[in-house]
């Protein structure tokens, strides 16, 4: 009996890397730091292929994103930033602005943003959210993003 060999391409087939971009603003940079790592350890551990990069503020985030979007074809982005109050309405405005546009992104590219800004009271609530009571927030932004390429991978499929 003659043995013969079959190729299987779809079982040597890799899916390909997500390409995801990461958008960290520099300001209350002693949390966003801690919230960029948790994420790009995240991405890093998928093998995923990563384009970072750093804005001023959080106003800036969206039209960061945006470009990613545009120039780099990501496939989806992770949005990181605290915002803490003080003693204006600004703080108001900021997370206002920021959800809004990166709200928008997401459907004017049908790409999914995961939203990793923090928006708190004081920097004890931010501290417990980068790896204390309340989780790691940059983790879980970048696992949204992995978890809804995927999602909607398969939407398209059906």
């Amino acid at each position: 009996m003659k043995k013969t060999k079959t190729a299987q391409k779809t079982s040597s087939r890799r899916p390909p890397k997500m390409k995801i971009g990461v958008v960290t603003a520099r300001f209350n940079f002693e949390i966003t730091e801690k919230l960029e790592e948790g994420a790009l350890s995240f991405l890093d551990e998928i093998d995923a292929d990563v384009f970072a990069v750093r804005v001023p503020g959080a106003v800036e985030i969206a039209l960061a994103a945006q470009a990613l979007f545009e120039y780099q074809k990501v496939d989806g982005v992770v949005v990181l930033g605290a915002v803490i109050r003080g003693e204006t309405t600004h703080y108001e405005e900021v997370c206002r602005s920021v959800e809004r546009n990166c709200s928008r992104l997401m459907l004017d590219y049908k790409k999914p943003v995961g939203f990793g800004v923090l928006t708190v009271e004081n920097e004890e609530q931010a501290i417990e959210r980068v790896g204390g009571l309340h989780g790691h927030k940059g983790t879980e932004a970048a696992q949204v993003v992995v978890e809804m390429i995927g999602l909607l991978s398969e939407i398209k499929k059906k």
